[in-house]
């Protein structure tokens, strides 16, 4: 059976949900091979202005490659050591962390006997069935555990060397793209080739810069609280900022459990959770639209979906992942005949549009209110 326009309706709609099951089977199955591709991705677009720039200095092309990667690969060590330190530092805590967090427990049990008349007993006979639940299932968790070192490994070892492959072999993977569709679609090939180039370039450039001042405003605002560990929750918000509308939440609630831990004054978790999602109300709506600017229209129903169904493919790569998949999936469906509602679907147009109008309103009146008439000249 051939699936043309003019088959029934349901028939291309089922049709279409097909491909995008088996797109996402797929994406599931060859995870292993597909992330650290990714990524590399990602890690090459980001660097090529930068080879490019060598490149123009006379440098060999496998030179100015190396030297790129050299100093991405020196950038992400400082960062990581810095957390590995902190991380570090915390570990050897836990043990007063335990014991702080022990007492709050014991208060709340109090007040869970207190209010819900739920006697200590049982509340300690359940949550110990979960702990044998939890317990049983031990040796799961140890596999799944070790199956996420093992990707984090791969990882590692594979990214520098998909990157350096990526950028050396640039040239002829355009060729290649170009090859595979037809003369007719070359403006097309080439229009998707630089928008998915300037949005993966604009997400990243903006995203470093965009972490760098969040981590710097929480830091500063943790450590003028008094909050122990300040630059490592200031700089972890800023990591888990990357996950839309998720990551802040569990930042938050981790520097607030900490904070819980270590602090006797109880309205420090209130500025806590002030500071931060003050930051982030700040961030997602003066910083994110000026430092990353228009790149990405996606509205915020797909980047919570598309976050969502990342991490149920992938788990926490799928996460950190999904919203520039999203955004080249946007660019691709908005070329691409037949596939152009899809793209208006995971575009911002409509609201962007209703901001425009309602912006044009406002001045407007205001003008009309500062508007001052003009006097007649006086005759003599």
């Amino acid at each position: 059976m051939q699936i043309t326009n003019k088959s029934p309706l349901y028939v291309q709609i089922g049709f279409k949900f097909l491909v995008i099951f088996f797109i996402g089977y797929f994406i599931y199955v060859a995870q292993d091979i597909l992330i650290p591709f990714a990524f590399a991705v990602l890690l090459a677009v980001l660097l090529l202005p930068l080879v490019n720039f060598l490149e123009r200095r006379n440098i060999p092309r496998v030179l100015s490659i190396a030297i790129s990667l050299l100093l991405s690969i020196i950038f992400i060590s400082v960062i990581f050591y810095f957390l590995s330190t902190q991380i570090a530092n915390f570990v050897d805590d836990i043990p007063s962390l335990k014991k702080h967090l022990n007492d709050h427990w014991i208060t709340l049990q109090k007040w869970i006997k207190t209010k819900l008349h739920i006697s200590l007993r049982e509340q300690n006979q359940y949550f110990n069935q979960t702990a044998e639940k939890i317990k049983d299932s031990g040796s799961e968790y140890i596999s799944d555990t070790f199956f996420s070192i093992t990707q984090a490994l791969m990882l590692i070892i594979l990214l520098p060397i998909y990157t350096f492959l990526i950028l050396y072999y640039r040239d002829h993977i355009r060729t290649f793209l170009y090859a595979v569709f037809r003369k007719e679609h070359s403006d097309r090939v080439g229009l998707v080739i630089k928008q998915s180039k300037l949005m993966i370039n604009s997400y990243m450039t903006g995203l470093l810069i965009e972490m760098g001042i969040v981590a710097a405003s929480n830091s500063i605002g943790l450590v003028m609280l008094g909050i122990k560990y300040a630059l490592f929750f200031g700089v972890l918000a800023a990591l888990l900022n990357i996950i839309p509308y998720i990551g802040m939440f569990t930042a938050t609630l981790f520097t607030v459990l900490v904070t819980l831990s270590t602090s006797n004054n109880t309205s420090d978790i209130v500025w806590v959770v002030i500071i931060m999602y003050g930051i982030h109300i700040i961030d997602i709506n003066i910083l994110m639209p000026k430092i990353i600017a228009s790149r990405l229209r996606i509205n915020a129903l797909i980047s919570i979906l598309g976050v969502i169904v990342g991490g149920a493919l992938t788990g926490i790569s799928g996460l950190f992942l999904s919203i520039p998949a999203v955004a080249m999936t946007k660019i691709i469906c908005d070329q691409v005949e037949g596939l152009q509602p899809w793209g208006l679907l995971f575009g911002d147009d409509t609201t962007g549009t209703k901001r425009v109008r309602l912006y044009d309103r406002i001045k407007g009146i205001k003008g009309k209110k500062t508007a001052r008439p003009v006097k007649p000249p006086v005759s003599n």
